[in-house]
């Protein structure tokens, strides 16, 4: 028998307040319409963080959920893994402060920063760990405050992006060694540094440039998306022996509706195929995909035994895969 690291929990959560793209063009002043946005983002609505509430706050909101969902107790979790690039503060990372607010009082818990391709960096490294024998049960979260970094004056960049947070519950489970398992086949990460300018916060702790505000170079993004996406999902399945045919479902970063569309045909996959919810969440980075999984767990469309591909692409750049069946 050979250790796999199954996907046992999923939860998410967003914010209460929700806005439309029209509203949110005359809390701002923006000179934009629903239309065009929609016609170049596929976004109509997005969740904004209340007053006070951090990352951390939704961060534990969607871990509950997920730790319920798998029938896990606090007092199991042994490790705590948090994506964000919107922490409470430089330190203690975000990762403890949700350690403390689900009562977990044992193992580690720390942050990781890949922007947009977090969550996907947090299921390798969850796995690792899972692996190797340094833990059995883990929380992996995705969570997000974009609404905070961004430029408002920048309609390019501002109505692109949401708040919200995600997570999975994976434990240590026996199984035979074979793609036919349930659990984490696979998991790919990459990252080129000479990228890292076309997509940045600037300024932050730690820098000179004062306070930091979302920056992006949208068609360079763009660009580098659709090639890399597609490069590392095709690594994902060669490495299992796997081909497009054995997807049942995509379940991709929630970015921009034209790339999400691009990586459907790609994998030969129908729309009702592929879990859409950036019209109604808008990008909400690292949390998007665990927020996809688990609305899409949630209502049943992910069921057991079925092949999932995640994917995504972030600033660094960073971007990865991961391949796993339910």
């Amino acid at each position: 028998m050979v250790l796999r690291v199954t996907i046992d929990g999923c939860g998410g959560y967003l914010p209460e307040l929700r806005l439309s793209n029209d509203e949110l063009a005359a809390l701002h002043g923006l000179e934009t319409s629903d239309a065009w946005i929609r016609e170049r983002t596929g976004i109509r609505y997005r969740h904004v963080a209340a007053s006070g509430e951090t990352a951390s706050d939704m961060g534990a909101a969607a871990a509950r959920e997920a730790l319920s969902r798998a029938g896990v107790e606090p007092a199991e979790v042994d490790a705590i893994l948090v994506a964000t690039s919107t922490p409470d503060s430089a330190f203690p990372a975000t990762a403890v402060r949700i350690q403390a607010k689900l009562g977990v009082t044992k193992g580690f818990a720390f942050d990781i920063a890949a922007a947009c391709t977090g969550f996907i960096y947090g299921l390798a490294v969850a796995d690792s760990l899972i692996r190797t024998g340094q833990a059995r049960c883990v929380l992996v979260i995705g969570t997000e405050v974009y609404s905070r970094i961004l430029d408002w004056a920048d309609r390019g960049t501002c109505v692109l992006f949401g708040d919200g947070a995600g997570a999975v519950l994976l434990r240590a489970e026996e199984g035979a060694g074979t793609t036919a398992d349930r659990g984490l086949l696979s998991c790919h990460m990459h990252s080129d540094g000479r990228f890292g300018d076309i997509l940045h916060i600037e300024g932050g702790a730690g820098s000179t440039g004062g306070p930091g505000l979302l920056r992006m170079a949208g068609k360079e993004v763009f660009r580098h998306a659709v090639t890399k996406l597609a490069a590392v999902v095709d690594e994902a399945l060669s490495a299992n022996g796997l081909g497009h045919e054995d997807v049942r479902w995509l379940v991709p970063h929630q970015a921009n509706l034209r790339i999400i569309n691009a990586m459907g045909k790609k994998l030969h996959l129908p729309e009702d195929r592929v879990v859409v919810t950036v019209d109604r969440h808008a990008n909400t980075s690292a949390a998007s995909i665990p927020l996809a999984l688990a609305e899409a767990h949630r209502d049943g469309r992910i069921g057991a035994g079925d092949l999932v591909v995640m994917e995504a692409i972030g600033g660094g750049l960073t971007w990865g895969a991961a391949l796993a069946r339910f």
